[in-house]
């Protein structure tokens, strides 16, 4: 990671941060279920909704 980078982290604000970890989120959330669509595209919202769950319950960093 940058300096420049760490310097603006630093500065930001709790509730910046928050929404940074917060897009961060839906966009790999939205990313995973559509190729979860892609893989099975016979699942229905209910199951892909579960499925999604299940992975990001149990991911790992």
């Amino acid at each position: 990671m940058s300096a420049e980078l760490i310097t603006l982290f630093r500065t930001m604000t709790p509730e910046q941060k928050l929404r940074i970890a917060l897009r961060l989120y839906y966009s790999a959330s939205t990313l995973k279920a559509s190729a979860l669509r892609s893989q099975n595209p016979n699942l229905s919202e209910e199951v892909l909704s579960l499925k999604l769950r299940e992975i990001f319950l149990h991911a790992r960093s």
